[in-house]
């Protein structure tokens, strides 16, 4: 037996299992101060979130799209943006992949006891995307599988931990149930680290934070102004984008 091995082991899934523990903890604190507000201040909140989310996602496009190139700065990877988000939302949009969610947030929202909470269904489908969207949830379960790491996974919790208790506050539970897809998305990437190490080169993940920031971006549009895109038909954009670092020609 290699030295440390059964103690790598037992640490392996440790940061899936810190995600979901700060994402519960967040819904429990969110729920409970949400009952503080007034509707109209829920909204308020809802809103206060959603400008937030754009900043965060603006910052994390700006700094896959701008550089400094003879003391100038410019911009590139446009295209990449257009071809992934595109050709992304028309496969998510033949797969269903919005109203999968949905159905499922429908079915969570029954079996939950939670059939007259009309935000249920949304408020899922928004802390979902929220919180899965991002290199941090690949990168960090890909060091959990592989190095038995969950540091990038532990950070990523404590923020999810705020965004999840802000959410919750002002949408309502059907957040807190973002902690399922992010234990199945998480966890099966971290049984899976091994096989998915050697795609996620620099170039793979600088791509990936970039269309995933994008699609953050949409998540805060839709949080500001009422649902107006379907996020989640764009997914496919990042695994698209992945694919793109591979191709011989660059963006």
């Amino acid at each position: 037996m290699i030295p440390g091995v059964s103690e790598r082991r037992i640490m392996i899934g440790q940061g899936t299992l810190i995600n979901c523990i700060c994402i519960l903890a967040g819904g429990a604190a969110g729920y409970f101060t949400g009952k503080l507000f007034r509707e109209d201040q829920q909204d308020s909140i809802t809103k206060a979130c959603g400008i937030s989310v754009l900043f965060i996602a603006i910052a994390g496009a700006m700094e896959g799209m701008l550089r400094i190139e003879n003391n100038a700065l410019v911009s590139g990877k446009a295209m990449l943006v257009v071809l992934t988000l595109a050709i992304g939302t028309i496969i998510g949009e033949l797969i269903g992949i919005e109203n999968g969610f949905e159905t499922f947030g429908i079915w969570l929202q029954k079996k939950s006891g939670n059939s007259q909470d009309q935000k249920f269904v949304g408020a899922f489908v928004t802390a979902s995307l929220t919180v899965c969207i991002g290199a941090m949830a690949i990168v960090g379960a890909i060091q959990d599988g592989v190095l038995g790491d969950y540091s990038t996974l532990a950070v990523k919790g404590v923020l999810d931990f705020i965004i999840i208790a802000v959410m919750t506050s002002s949408m309502g539970k059907g957040c807190v149930f973002s902690v399922i897809p992010i234990f199945l998305f998480e966890g099966s990437i971290t049984v899976l680290a091994r096989f998915l190490a050697p795609l996620m080169t620099e170039l793979a993940i600088s791509y990936l934070s970039l269309v995933g920031s994008v699609l953050i971006f949409c998540v805060g549009i839709n949080l500001v102004f009422g649902k107006t895109i379907k996020v989640a038909n764009m997914l496919p954009g990042i695994l698209l984008a992945v694919l793109a670092a591979y191709l011989p020609w660059g963006f």
